[in-house]
């Protein structure tokens, strides 16, 4: 009996012993190689699909000219240099409103990741149509008059850019116009109907007025009109000033053509108006500001910033460039104190 109860005794024994063992297996031994496998598949936000996704960006520019040309090229190079792969939809108005609120529409309604404005009357279209998708803009001269921000420092919504008038630009030219060209009257031809082109003329005839410089204007509807309306300032004024003026300048060289037989100093908005004809500007490269505008992109479908945290910027760089060749023909000295970088 005895003998039978310790056998009894010895099974039970062991059978706890070995549930014990097997439990405490599978409490305190951590299967390792699942693990490592699974955070192996799992793509983290800086590699794997993050790294290999294509991004989807419309273009609209309002019409072909060379500055808004390169500033979509520098907007196109700060993407590459960051290394994201992109595929643009590229569209252009050609100075056509009909056809700008189209291309809005339909970039509005597609499945872009980001859109890029490339001049007031662009970005005014595309923030009509969308509230959702990131808008940056970029040659842009008022926006807190286009409707476009809030404020600089806080742009609000889903627009932020870069501006394409430093606040110096006006009075110097202005400046240099009285006080090194002894001009009295100063011819303008402007849009009326373009926003930006309005915003610039009522900072001229501000400025004119504190200078004591008489300001004649001249107004356009479209391309066609502006030698018509550059004639018309023949006699009336003794030199020129065209600002950055999307219609004006996309028939730049009907103006230059005036000015040169007249022998007027024509200043411009720009310097890639001086490589076309144009006396002289104090200006910066548009391809610059289209790069700066290119690097808020990155931040923004990387996901690092929303348009309303991203201020928006002035131009850097401020630099004087006179046309040499112009200078020679209307018989202008160009004067050493100047600092002027020479463009022919």
């Amino acid at each position: 009996m005895k003998n039978r109860l310790l056998f009894v005794l010895l099974t039970i024994f062991g059978a706890v012993f070995l549930l014990a063992a097997c439990g405490g297996g599978d409490k305190n031994e951590t299967p390792k190689e699942p693990a490592e496998k699974e955070e192996a598949e799992t793509p983290s936000a800086s590699g794997g699909e993050a790294e290999n996704k294509t991004y989807k960006i419309g273009s609209t520019q309002i019409v072909e000219h060379p500055s808004l040309n390169a500033a979509f090229e520098g907007f196109q190079k700060a993407l590459e240099d960051a290394g994201l792969d992109v595929e643009y939809d590229i569209q252009n108005a050609q100075n056509d409103q009909s056809a700008n609120t189209t291309i809005a529409t339909n970039l509005g309604s597609s499945d872009v990741d980001l859109i890029f404005a490339n001049s007031t009357p662009s970005a005014q279209a595309v923030a009509a149509v969308t509230k959702e998708i990131p808008i940056l803009f970029t040659s842009v001269t008022d926006p807190i008059g286009a409707e476009l921000i809030d404020s600089i420092e806080s742009p609000g919504g889903n627009l932020t850019g870069t501006i394409d008038l430093h606040p110096d630009v006006i009075p110097n030219t202005l400046t240099f116009l009285k006080e090194e060209l002894n001009a009295k009257n100063v011819g303008v031809v402007f849009n009326s109907g373009e926003q930006n082109a309005r915003a610039q003329i009522d900072k001229v005839r501000a400025v004119a007025k504190e200078l004591d410089l008489n300001i004649v204007e001249a107004t356009i509807a479209t391309s066609a009109d502006v030698k018509q309306a550059t004639e018309s300032l023949i006699g009336k004024v003794d030199s020129l000033y065209i600002i950055k003026d999307n219609t004006v300048v996309s028939a730049l060289e009907s103006v230059i053509s005036v000015a040169m037989e007249h022998k007027l100093p024509m200043m411009v908005g720009e310097l890639d108006s001086v490589k076309r004809g144009g006396l002289a500007a104090f200006g910066f490269n548009y391809f610059d500001i289209g790069y700066e505008t290119g690097e808020m992109a990155v931040k923004i479908l990387k996901g690092e910033a929303t348009p309303a945290e991203l201020p928006a910027q002035f131009p850097k760089n401020l630099k004087f460039v006179v046309n040499a060749d112009n200078a020679s023909q209307i018989g202008l000295e160009i004067k050493d104190e100047w600092n002027a970088e020479l463009s022919e």
